[in-house]
């Protein structure tokens, strides 16, 4: 057995441990590290000496969890076990990240649930909240208000066309102290945009706020100040003897902490780790997700020669009816990869598909059933099934590169790959790069994979999400 000192001896120039609390948000983490020039390898359980070993000169590693659609109780299950593994590790900062749109409730994903675990394990002087990453994102914190960008408008995220009414996680408050509130007792204060223009100033800001409260929310309007949080914090977890316990979304990666280790000489960001790969002729998408961005590229793919295909959802929830659901569209897709075709296989088109209300009081009757197991989700239950899909027809064509779309479906499909760790090889959309994919099966070692969060697309004006992925990604501009 790998002792803690053996672990914490094989990662001792680490600069950083996140947790995702999703598998697409994680690899959005792996990719702003990649973009820097920073090496990272995500892995889906705490890596042990040897697999640490596996890899050289590693700057940073993460772990990627399903947290986000997970219960208090589940969490605590999940993530103190990770959080005392990475407490071994001694990085001086830990970084749990959570999506940009910061999907959260009390009852599931709660974030001030994981800060509550997270301090148990940690004792940060205060825990840091920096959600903004205006690049490549468009999300901004002004005076502790949470704002998303979508299809080139600005939204509060509790009048965001999609946060607003989300079907798990329905953001109902645009302050995300007030937000934390309803998931933590403990004090949480602000540093606002107001005193972020300069080191000076956001740091007399910060060491007042820090000695009054528990959690301390940063605004951030633009991407100079994320890197002033990430100096702030960088020098404060530099003096530390523990860990510094960091919240928020991947503006940490992509910009706040790697401008500090810049500055400090501890990375080279001009280092090139990844870039666009060469074009294959098919892929294999399944898609979990409602988002009206996932939809139109849908309809953008089903226009470029992809073959779309819906999935019965009401019998794939359905223990008596899933597998033959399963061997239906498993079939159907295999016909067009056989012919050199690419394929989608989408459980729902955009939030008002009327499939979605049919699916789950479908899944709502079949737990009065006494032979129903009720101890896993609709969404669980239903990206297990994808994620069986998926594992067929990449069996079956032997697929060189996939896809998945939707943060809870990737997080619930993917374990069925027999993964052990990604690492971001080539840029496709932001924060959704192309891995590659590690496995002790050798079917999907090797395999290439994009997870996409449901409202992530290119940097290009056409929806040609699937599309990029298909020829490698694009090219970094």
């Amino acid at each position: 057995m790998t002792t803690e000192t053996e672990r914490a001896g094989e990662s001792e120039d680490v600069l950083l441990a996140f947790y995702g609390d999703d598998f697409t948000g994680s690899t959005d983490a792996l990719e702003g590290l990649a973009d820097n020039g920073v090496k990272a390898v995500l892995f889906v359980e705490p890596p042990t000496a040897e697999e640490l070993s596996a890899f050289d000169d590693l700057d940073a590693i993460g772990v990627a969890g399903a947290s986000r659609s997970m219960t208090p109780e589940e969490m605590k299950t999940e993530l103190r076990p990770i959080f005392e593994s990475f407490a071994a590790f001694a990085p001086p900062i830990v970084h749990y990240k959570v999506c940009s749109t910061f999907d959260s409730a009390p009852d599931i994903g709660s974030i001030g649930r994981a800060i509550d675990i997270g301090q148990s394990v940690f004792e940060s002087p205060f825990v840091p909240v920096s959600q903004g990453t205006e690049v490549p994102l468009g999300r901004y914190v002004v005076f502790s208000n949470l704002f998303a960008v979508e299809d080139g408008d600005t939204y509060r995220i509790d009048r965001h066309p999609t946060m607003a009414d989300h079907p798990v996680t329905p953001m109902r408050e645009g302050d995300l102290r007030v937000h934390l509130t309803e998931q933590t007792d403990r004090s949480i204060g602000r540093v606002s945009v107001r005193e972020l223009a300069t080191d000076e100033a956001a740091g007399r800001a910060l060491s007042t706020v820090s000695s009054e409260n528990e959690i301390v929310v940063f605004d951030a309007l633009e991407t100079d100040h994320l890197e002033t949080i990430g100096r702030l914090l960088w020098r404060r977890a530099s003096g530390m003897a523990a860990p510094l316990f960091t919240v928020g979304s991947s503006g940490l990666e992509h910009h706040s902490l790697v401008a500090a280790w810049e500055e400090a000489g501890l990375i080279d960001r001009s280092r090139r780790l990844y870039e666009k790969r060469d074009a294959v002729d098919r892929i294999a998408v399944v898609s979990g997700s409602a988002s009206p961005t996932t939809a139109k590229q849908i309809e953008w793919a089903n226009d470029h020669g992809f073959e779309t295909i819906r999935l019965d959802t009401e019998r794939l929830i359905d223990p008596d009816a899933a597998e033959s659901a399963r061997s239906d569209a498993v079939s159907q897709a295999c016909e067009t990869l056989a012919d050199g075709g690419s394929v989608i296989l989408y459980s729902a088109n955009g939030p008002d598909d009327p499939t979605i209300d049919a699916t789950r009081e479908r899944f709502e009757r079949l737990q009065d059933e006494e032979t129903f197991e009720t101890d896993v989700g609709l969404e669980t239950r239903l990206g297990r099934q994808q994620g069986t899909i998926l594992r067929e027809l990449i069996e079956t064509m032997a697929l060189e590169r996939v896809c998945v779309a939707g943060g809870d479906t990737s997080s619930h499909a993917i374990p069925a790959l027999d993964v052990r760790a990604l690492e971001a090889i080539a840029p496709v959309g932001p924060g959704a790069p192309l891995c590659r994919l590690y496995s002790s099966n050798s079917t999907f070692d090797g395999l290439e994979v994009a997870l996409k969060g449901g409202q992530i697309g290119t940097r290009h004006e056409a929806s040609d999400y699937f599309g990029a992925v298909r020829d490698g990604g694009v090219d970094k501009t």
